[in-house]
């Protein structure tokens, strides 16, 4: 027994001797193996689990706890080391790739301003040439601009050639492949790049849009790590990513040699608001290999001459022209895709009321709702693919992403309303404000956003209440994310009893919740988010409660599928919306949908003239759309010097189910319903909009609460009396005049009461305290002081409070607030002070927080 020890004593000493001498075991490879199951398992393995790793493989038992400690260090610092390495691979190839996109670009924009050298220099050239010289040359000069029209608006040179034979339309797929590539990597058209491109691997690619160019057009260049196999795949179904798409119908495949094939295509998109028509197209789609092995997918429309339809296009549809567009798909060395889409479309702008022509002529629309939303889309499944998107709930990508689109087309259902999907408008007296539409085919609810239970789940028919609002000066990004987090400040629960018995037999009969039986709070639950962030599938649980103590019984929480997209300030288009409906508790795969919601797109503000609205309106009540729909004005307004520069227009459309012989209560519960809503979301939209401020401001009604004229003058008097300094510049003014500059401070100047017992909530804030706390005076007391304030600002208020109700003034530290969306702002500093009535009694606590920002 002594031996052994000795012996173990010994081998210990030489092994030390060994480490200390920088001599390292060397192991064999089965305890490599060894080591490796556990490194597997456990990559950074305690002491404990050290040391019965030795005691439980025998092949460990010569090499010390310490050095297999030291092993698993240095095994974690290789793993390190390969992953950096290979990320860094990554990043090379992709900034490779980027650089090669940017040498192409930047060689575009070369020949794009050599040209307007060209053409600059030779306009002065005829403006300093004798009048008798230019008139010999007049006819070359229009032969040479016709030249030059015809060669960047290829719509005026529609083909002739006969389509109804194979090599007619090989003919017309190799002159639409031709034009189409001029316009990916040449200057067919003048591309502007948008605003607020950031380059890079990680960018979602170079965006641009036309410019002066007949219809409109978008273009986007972008790296994939997907083949272009895959890539072209998934572009070409369509119906899997362009939520605007209603359907597309491949009438005939032709092959046209070499791989390549050519086929006609009917296709049907939704109209974006319910006062204008959707549109159809009729086009013929190439797709074929280039030399250098780069997939082209291209697409233009076929005209009555060149073998298109000769039929009108179907009910509730205006017949819309896509010019040479398409997919450039081009292979990454080590992997991956280089990808060049363009869309180039008319969509008969002329045909939509004027107010909403802006909708149909912005290229920033057309970018952001099919260019972008193509590359998005790419992205999002080259990400899924690779593993790097996890997602809760267990539920798989794909169904995630069938669920967003049963939202999306529901949605867009509801707003268009087809007549070969069963709906039709319920009577009316011509002037309602609200569009009632119904549905009592249950044959037609078989579509992708319904399946064969609809009627079985709805009832025997569904309801759709929608209308339309002009939005004056308020940014969609702002009024969705209000209209997400602020549920209560719009739904309304006041719903006639009688929809309470529909609720107790159909959960899904009233897209809001439980009327009169929810207590307004909700809790979003996340559910999933695109890779861009720019849009959100969440489930929103609704607080239950009783319509009576007899309905105790049917006490219990509602919940709410919602897809909430473009809640980026930065979002190119500004096109913004909030989807929803109800789910029961198992939430299946194949639950029905009955979506509800809104929308808003903005404007584009070029089209913004002396003629632009000047308030929050109602859209329908303002239109004068003829039988052909050709032309509108708005009625009703006076003119306007064009100062607000920034309208959108908000689609609200809700469903709902109904029995039939419940049909015209339902209806008339629905119309005020909307109409209520209506008017909530015009008070919120106009609190959120930076408009003129003068005496009408009105506060909530609180005990005590005082008009804002009188409270404007208690808040800057009390400044004066603890400060000795004026707050508001100026000396003495009138109370409107006080008030505006009040409001138009810089500084977010906020109050709030002072209740001993109760938590202090917010009673008034200026334009800047709204934007840093991203509400609306309507919702602003709602939102507690304590709730506002991060850790460190409560302590130190709380330590201040005293020290502000006994000398009446305090100035707080720089610090951190956070909006009643969660977003952090900082402030340089704050100031609290008393707020004293003309009694000289304690009325509220104003605050001031100077120079603050989001983080």
């Amino acid at each position: 027994m002594a031996m052994c020890v000795s012996n173990r004593q010994q081998h210990q000493h030489h092994h030390h001797q060994q480490m200390d001498n920088g001599k390292y075991v060397r192991y064999t490879p089965e305890q490599v193996e060894a080591l490796e199951r556990v490194y597997n398992e456990c990559p950074k393995p305690s002491s404990l689990r050290r040391q019965q790793l030795i005691r439980e493989c025998p092949i460990l038992s010569n090499i010390e706890p310490k050095q297999i400690k030291v092993w698993f260090q240095n095994r974690r610092c290789r793993e390190k080391q390969r992953k950096e390495a290979f990320r860094l691979q990554t990043v090379n190839r992709k900034l490779t790739a980027m650089n090669k996109l940017l040498m192409e670009e930047n060689d575009r924009l070369q020949k794009q301003v050599s040209q307007l050298v060209y053409e600059n220099g030779y306009m002065r050239q005829q403006l300093h040439t004798p009048s008798g010289t230019t008139t010999d040359n007049s006819c070359e000069s229009v032969v040479a601009s016709g030249q030059h029209q015809q060669q960047h608006n290829p719509s005026t040179q529609h083909s002739q050639k006969d389509a109804n034979s194979p090599a007619g339309l090989l003919a017309i797929a190799e002159e639409t492949l031709a034009q189409f590539l001029s316009k990916a990597t040449g200057t067919a058209v003048d591309w502007v790049q948008m605003i607020g491109m950031k380059p890079g691997p990680d960018s979602i690619g170079i965006i641009a849009v036309s410019r002066n160019c007949n219809g409109v057009a978008a273009r986007v260049c972008g790296l994939v790590s997907l083949e272009p196999a895959k890539v072209a795949e998934v572009l070409k179904d369509r119906l899997s990513w362009h939520r605007d798409y209603r359907c597309v119908d491949v009438l005939s495949v032709i092959p046209a040699g070499n791989g390549a094939t050519i086929e006609l295509v009917y296709t049907q998109t939704y109209a974006m608001t319910t006062l204008a028509a959707a549109r159809d197209f009729w086009t013929l789609r190439y797709t074929t290999t280039l030399d250098d092995g780069s997939l082209v997918i291209c697409e233009r429309s076929l005209s009555t001459s060149n073998g298109g339809p000769r039929n009108p296009p179907p009910s509730g549809f205006v017949r819309a022209d896509v010019l040479p567009s398409g997919y450039l798909i081009r292979p990454c060395e080590g992997g991956g895709s280089i990808i060049h889409i363009v869309d180039h479309v008319d969509l008969d702008a002329w045909s939509v009321p004027e107010v909403l022509r802006p909708l149909y002529e912005s290229s920033k629309i057309l970018a952001q709702k099919m260019t972008v939303a193509a590359l998005r889309h790419i992205r999002q499944i080259a990400q899924e693919t690779s593993g790097e998107v996890h997602y809760s709930g267990g539920r798989q990508p794909a169904v995630l992403r069938t669920f967003s689109q049963k939202l999306c087309r529901g949605f867009n259902d509801a707003v268009n309303g087809f007549v070969d999907d069963g709906w039709s408008i319920l009577d009316s007296d011509g002037i309602e404000d609200v569009t009632i539409a119904i549905n009592s085919s249950p044959e037609k609810f078989t579509g992708t956003q319904y399946n064969g239970s609809m009627f079985e789940n709805f009832g025997r028919g569904v309801l759709c209440a929608k209308a339309s609002m002009l939005l004056q000066n308020v940014p969609p990004a702002l009024l969705i994310r209000f209209l997400r987090e602020h549920r209560s400040e719009w739904a309304d629960n006041g719903i006639d009893a009688y929809s309470a018995v529909c609720l107790k037999s159909n959960p899904y009969a009233v897209p809001c919740g439980r009327p009169g039986g929810l207590s307004g709070s909700h809790v979003i639950l996340p559910l999933a988010h695109t890779v861009e962030n720019e849009e959100f599938l969440e489930v929103v649980r609704l607080e239950g409660g009783a319509f009576s103590s007899s309905d105790m019984a049917f006490c219990h929480d509602m919940y709410l599928l919602q897809l909430c997209s473009g809640v980026d300030d930065n979002a190119i288009g500004a096109c913004a919306q909030l989807v929803f409906a109800p789910i029961d508790e198992s939430f299946a795969d194949d639950a029905p949908l009955l979506p509800s919601g809104f929308r808003v797109i903005q404007l584009d503000p070029k089209s913004d003239g002396p003629g632009a609205a000047t308030r929050t309106l109602d859209l329908a009540s303002t239109l004068e759309v003829g039988s052909a729909g050709g032309t509108a004005r708005p009625t009703g307004e006076a003119d306007s010097s064009g100062t607000y520069n920034l309208r959108s227009v908000l689609t609200i459309a809700f469903q709902f189910s109904f029995e039939n012989h419940l049909q015209d209560s339902v209806a008339a519960m629905a119309r005020e319903y909307v109409r209520s809503i209506i008017g909530s979301v015009q008070r919120v939209a106009m609190a959120i909009a930076p408009s003129q401020v003068n005496g009408s401001i009105r506060l909530k009604s609180l005990p005590g609460s005082p008009e804002a004229l009188t409270l404007a003058q208690w808040i800057c008097k009390s400044y004066r009396t603890h400060t000795g300094a004026e707050l508001l510049t100026g000396g003495c003014q009138s109370s409107d005049a006080l008030l505006k500059q009040l409001w138009h401070h810089s500084d977010a100047i906020l109050c709030c009461s002072v209740k001993t017992d109760a938590s202090p909530v917010f009673t008034f804030a200026n334009q800047a305290g709204l934007d840093m706390l991203e509400t609306t005076l309507v919702a602003l007391q709602d939102i507690f002081l304590e709730k506002t304030l991060d850790d460190d600002g409560r302590k130190v208020l709380f330590s201040e409070f005293s020290k502000i109700l006994q000398q009446g003034l305090a100035y707080l530290p720089s610090g951190i607030c956070l909006s009643s969306m969660g977003r952090p702002a900082s402030y340089e500093q704050a100031m609290a002070w008393k707020v004293l009535d003309d009694d000289e009694t304690n009325h509220c606590l104003a605050f001031m927080f100077v120079n603050w920002s989001f983080v």
